[in-house]
């Protein structure tokens, strides 16, 4: 166990540089796992990272001492929606992005239930060698009102948001079925902002079959344009 700023000491990158091994090799993200919060769920809305570091804050925010390890909940079906607008008539001008964290109940509640079931885990006698003291959100924190706060003071996304050009024929919807950008020609949007919601996982996967669907669908117009006769001149 360590932090990210022991990986990045000079003794680490001497030992992935010229070995390959050591810290640096480490890609944060351990493992993970899926988790029903209830039985009537149809599929898991809770999704665990595990890390062998302290990973506070995107890992900018780790105690200055000692070792540690991270277990970190994720709400994978949020009932939340953001919004994302023109800040100006500048197209170089960062656009305004409010995520709107936590605005449905049921995000909220479900991530307290991801910090419960992430102590369980943590409690497990096959991790008795490794856990010590907990930092975050401290053994003070028992209540769901103390978890529910906390959670507030510290969510955030795992960089997997989606959904600003969402495929769909409703008065929201950004592109068609065929990733075509509605009322504009020739314009097609092909990354992660076309999916509706999220999928019940990380996106980079279902990002990389959309761009191959839309390998496919640009090929096949344009085959089907070589097709087409070309109408006589009339001339």
């Amino acid at each position: 166990m360590s932090t990210i700023d022991d990986a990045d000491k000079l003794q680490n990158v001497a030992k992935w540089f010229v070995l390959k091994r050591g810290k640096l090799t480490s890609n944060v993200g351990e493992s993970g796992g899926f988790v029903r919060t209830s039985d009537d769920e149809p599929a898991p809305d809770l999704q665990y990272h595990f890390a062998p570091s302290y990973f506070m804050e995107h890992g900018l925010a780790n105690p200055e001492e000692g070792r540690g390890l991270s277990i970190g909940a994720t709400q994978l079906r949020p009932e939340s929606r953001g919004r994302i607008a023109l800040a100006s008539e500048d197209p170089f001008d960062a656009p305004r992005i409010d995520p709107n964290y936590l605005s449905e109940e049921k995000d909220l509640e479900v991530l307290v239930e991801g910090l419960k079931r992430a102590r369980e885990i943590a409690s497990q006698s096959a991790l008795s060698e490794y856990v010590g003291r907990e930092v975050w959100p401290g053994e003070d924190a028992q209540s769901d009102e103390e978890l529910a706060q906390h959670v507030r003071e510290t969510c955030h996304t795992v960089y997997h948001p989606v959904g600003t050009c969402k495929m769909g024929d409703d008065d929201m919807a950004v592109v068609d079925d065929e990733l075509r950008v509605h009322g504009v020609e020739g314009l097609r949007v092909v990354d992660a902002s076309v999916m509706p919601t999220l999928v019940g996982g990380n996106t980079n996967a279902p990002t990389i079959a959309i761009a191959e669907k839309a390998a496919d669908l640009i090929r096949e117009e344009r085959t089907r344009a070589e097709r087409e006769p070309i109408p006589a001149d009339d001339d």
